[in-house]
């Protein structure tokens, strides 16, 4: 989980090759009506995010093996509509500085998400509290260091 530009998909396709479970991205459950908005810059409200984000929660909890998806899931009320599906879920904050995430952003080219929509989402953007199933990691560390970090962790986890 995470803003735009934390590295959500290099990271979670390295994480889920590691753990051997399926990748998915989130971003290709939007309809086209929510790609389209965004792509115009305009954010999402949260009648247009419920019920992405229980396509989200359905996609992951349909992987009885596990699986690694790569989805912003900003607050708490949209990782409780992800829960409310896939109770187990457990969430890799990525979390980087705001000025790494405008470089990271700026220098992206064919995503329908806009640089200018990164204000938004740091707005929204709610840190796990302490009595969700997940941690944080540095995403301005190299993608390796960030996905050894997290496949330690998330094993830890799912061993809980």
């Amino acid at each position: 989980m995470g803003v735009s530009a934390v590295g959500k998909s290099t990271v979670g396709a390295e994480l889920a090759e590691r753990l051997g479970i399926p990748f998915l991205d989130a971003d290709d459950l939007h309809d086209d009506a929510a790609v389209a908005a965004m792509s115009a810059g305009i954010a999402l409200s949260d009648a247009d995010r419920m019920p992405w984000l229980a396509r989200v929660g359905d996609a992951l909890a349909a992987q009885s093996g596990g699986a690694v998806i790569a989805c912003s899931a900003l607050a708490l009320r949209y990782r409780d509509a992800i829960r409310a599906s896939a109770p187990n879920a457990i969430f890799v904050h990525l979390d980087a500085p705001a000025e790494v995430l405008a470089i990271r952003a700026g220098a992206r080219e064919g995503h329908f998400m806009p640089a200018s929509l990164l204000t938004s989402q740091l707005a929204t953007l709610e840190p796990l509290d302490d009595d969700e199933r997940g941690f944080a990691v540095d995403a301005s560390l190299p993608v390796a260091d960030i996905v050894a970090e997290a496949a330690k962790r998330v094993v830890t986890e799912a061993a809980k």
